[in-house]
């Protein structure tokens, strides 16, 4: 966050890299920027290559990344990540606006990772929906180049996702595709060694196995260990990140810097490595990670969700006082599917009828990917089901999202309460 006393950046740039430190400093409310600055200075650190390529993200679409600032009196530019420590290597943090050829860009970035395995590359859409340009990329190469031609790649892609009232070219990256081409099957849960279980180990090859990874953080700590678990395995998977947009500065999305290590820690578990999913942080506390945790059975509801509409959904569960009743868990990571830790919850909340959130459409998003799975795991733990999970989310649609700002609000408001009404079921 130091910057060279004859540089001159803008004002409000100054100001951002002031809160970057002082969050630092204070070690509480670290943000969406600062945990990406933070990924990428200790990988810097440890001596791998970062490369970043997309429209705008010197800046970042959103204003939030800053990595290249300009002097306001010559027109210098200063990139903070290549001088991370004294002696860094010359373009060891490349960061570069590429041109509005999601096809080239995205295919040129795909080569690259794959002809250098131990650098993170990453190409950024400028919004998730442009990712639909460079769709030859992902079909044909990115989700099946490794069943094709044994080749292997670790390229990133962030894709802003989220449903934020602007219409139907700006809200969707479109995750039901990527969750679509997953070769993974929702009817066979992995083999888990249960004493294996705090390891880390005890699923076996269950990533090794699947075409991709499809991730949506809803934590800045979790963004970070994602990105550092890429470059850290001893194989390479393609990661597919929905990216927020709202939560980049929303005042509750904030890790507090103790979650960015990598010593577990049950008090603070949540965002301590990376979390395939985050339990609730109401009812019995801490949170048992055990396969087999204290049942709390005063619960009727357990409301799945990905992405930042849990925190609409929070809210508002905290505004109605139904936090002993009503339990609210995030799949951080939904291919590979967290069959293990989803059984874990379920085992966890024995009298809670489970039901699946989100803001999508039910024709997009993530619940024809989740539906089957999270039946498998109702079966596994000797649950009735129906073939139909409970559904709280818009109705199916041709667009994405509607144009109207009211109609937006009026959407979003009738899914989080439907998702709370514990007397609320789909009349299938």
């Amino acid at each position: 966050t130091a910057l060279p006393e004859d540089f001159t950046p803008h004002r409000q740039i100054k100001k951002v890299y002031e809160q970057r430190r002082a969050m630092i400093e204070s070690g509480e409310e670290v943000d969406w920027a600062t945990a990406e600055a933070l990924a990428f200075a200790t990988l810097l650190s440890e001596g791998n290559h970062i490369r970043l390529s997309g429209q705008d993200v010197e800046r970042g679409t959103f204003s939030h990344r800053h990595a290249v600032l300009h002097d306001q009196n010559t027109g210098a530019k200063y990139v903070l990540l290549s001088h991370v420590f004294p002696g860094q290597k010359p373009f060891q943090f490349t960061v570069t606006n590429s041109s509005l050829s999601e096809y080239g860009v995205l295919g040129f970035e795909l080569g690259y990772s794959m002809e250098n395995p131990n650098s993170l590359v990453l190409w950024e859409a400028q919004f998730g929906d442009f990712a639909n340009t460079a769709q030859v990329i992902f079909d044909q190469f990115l989700t099946s180049g490794e069943a094709k031609w044994l080749r292997q790649s670790g390229l990133v892609c962030l894709l802003p996702h989220g449903y934020d009232g602007q219409g139907p070219e700006h809200s969707s990256a479109r995750m039901e595709r990527f969750l679509q081409m997953c070769d993974e099957n929702p009817y066979t849960l992995p083999e888990i060694d249960h004493k294996d279980w705090f390891t880390g180990s005890h699923l076996g090859t269950q990533i090794q196995a699947a075409n991709w990874q499809v991730v949506n953080c809803t934590t800045p700590a979790n963004y970070f260990h994602v990105l550092r678990r890429q470059i850290h395995r001893q194989f390479r998977k393609p990661l597919i990140v929905f990216s927020p947009k709202n939560l980049l500065r929303h005042p509750k999305c904030k890790s507090p810097l103790n979650e960015f290590d990598d010593v577990p820690d049950d008090q603070g578990i949540v965002g301590v490595r990376f979390k395939r999913l985050i339990m609730d942080d109401q009812g019995i506390m801490p949170k048992s990670r055990a396969p087999r945790p204290p049942q709390e059975d005063s619960f009727k509801r357990v409301v799945f969700c990905t992405g930042k509409v849990f925190y609409e959904l929070h809210a508002e569960r905290e505004r109605q006082g139904k936090q002993q009743e009503l339990a609210i868990v995030r799949l951080e990571q939904l291919a590979p599917f967290p069959f293990d830790l989803v059984c874990r919850e379920l085992y966890r909340y024995p009298n809670a009828e489970p039901i699946w959130c989100q803001e999508e459409p039910m024709n997009m998003g993530a619940y024809f990917h989740v539906q089957p799975r999270l039946e498998s795991c109702m079966r596994a733990e000797g649950r009735a089901t129906t073939g139909r999970v409970t559904y709280a989310g818009r109705a199916p649609s041709a667009s994405t999202a509607t144009g109207y700002a009211e109609v937006h609000a009026q959407e979003q408001a009738r899914l989080i309460e439907d998702a709370l009404n514990l007397e609320f079921a789909v009349p299938w």
